[in-house]
């Protein structure tokens, strides 16, 4: 089944799309931006690679004329507001309620450090906010910072991820750089561009007198994109090489063309790339995928080694609150508020 973008899209047609996405919305349950959408309908078989331009003029008329939640893709948080401040629709008791329930579940908040008798500390960043959307899950498990590759561009951003790197460092930790991006001549040598980026911020100092990271022994690792695992999966290839500023790497008067990364590229692979974002049509493949880079570091046994550190905070809670004898009286109190709501 094919969706006809070469038909005027009606409003009719705009009920019909929408109605088509939301239904595969709910089958993928989680958000994409609008290039993911392209990948998820080319896949499904609603439309060809040719089309692609059209569906994220189509999706965000829908959101603008309200055939589609205006919340329905996957946003860069930087495009958020900050500072936003609801009126609390809870009453005082059922706060007081929460937040002495929360005494007595208060392990949950204490962040051990996962790091702690680790051989590598890892952070990871990738091209697409999909890919995001994909991978934090899993780096939530393995305690594993994520961002969107873009935020490089931000020497305060880039300075943050640098003292994080600086300090596991500086506690004897090997420091591994985890990338994901897009299957391109520029992609290919991202290792290359990443380095420099940091290099970049290694004279910097902050407010508080620490100073800037040298990233000459980061491991940085570049685990996907890559064509064996394009082949394998069936993903789809984009026929140019269009960069981000517009300009085809392919074309002869691209000023570089003639470099020898991009000559290479277009001699094995030819003037063609796959983004990231193809991904997120199997979200199954996707988890693997990162949790088989993860573990080549930190090995299989990690997530119990994790658990272990949780319930030996969690022990050592329960035995505070029964030392302090606190737990009675404050369940003492929520039964009342409980009664008197």
């Amino acid at each position: 089944m094919e969706f006809d973008f070469t038909k005027k899209l009606t409003k009719q047609r705009k009920i019909e799309f929408a109605e088509l996405v939301k239904e595969l919305s709910d089958r993928i349950g989680f958000k994409v931006s609008s290039r993911g959408w392209c990948y998820i309908m080319e896949q499904s078989g609603y439309i060809n690679k040719d089309q692609f331009d059209k569906i994220a003029n189509a999706i965000n008329d829908c959101r603008k004329e309200g055939y589609l939640p205006v919340d329905f893709v996957a946003e860069e948080s930087s495009r958020a507001f900050s500072g936003v401040e609801k009126p609390d629709d809870r009453t005082l008791q059922s706060v007081l309620k929460w937040m002495l329930s929360d005494v007595l579940d208060g392990a949950k908040y204490f962040s051990p450090d996962w790091w702690d008798g680790e051989e590598y500390y890892i952070q990871m960043v990738v091209e697409k906010i999909d890919l995001v959307t994909l991978f934090a899950p899993v780096c939530r498990e393995y305690h594993i910072p994520i961002a969107n590759a873009k935020g490089w561009s931000s020497i305060s951003q880039r300075a943050e991820y640098a003292r994080r790197f600086k300090e596991a460092e500086n506690l004897g930790l090997k420091c591994v750089l985890l990338y994901c991006g897009d299957h391109d001549p520029d992609g290919l040598r991202i290792s290359e561009t990443l380095r420099s980026n940091l290099n970049d911020v290694k004279d910097v100092y902050w407010n508080d007198g620490e100073n800037g990271y040298n990233p000459k022994n980061l491991i940085i690792d570049r685990f996907g994109l890559n064509y064996d695992f394009i082949q394998k999966n069936g993903f789809t290839w984009i026929d140019n090489l269009v960069t981000g500023s517009g300009k085809d790497l392919a074309d002869t008067r691209h000023r570089n063309n003639k470099m020898p990364y991009v000559r290479d590229y277009l001699k094995t692979v030819g003037a063609r790339k796959c983004e990231a974002n193809v991904i997120v049509t199997m979200p199954r493949v996707a988890k693997n995928l990162v949790t088989e880079i993860i573990e080549k570091y930190l090995g299989d046994d990690s997530l119990q080694r994790f658990q272990e550190k949780r319930d030996k905070i969690n022990e050592e809670y329960e035995t505070l609150l029964d030392e302090l004898e606190i737990r009675e009286p404050i369940q003492r109190v929520i039964d009342i508020v409980d009664d008197n709501e």
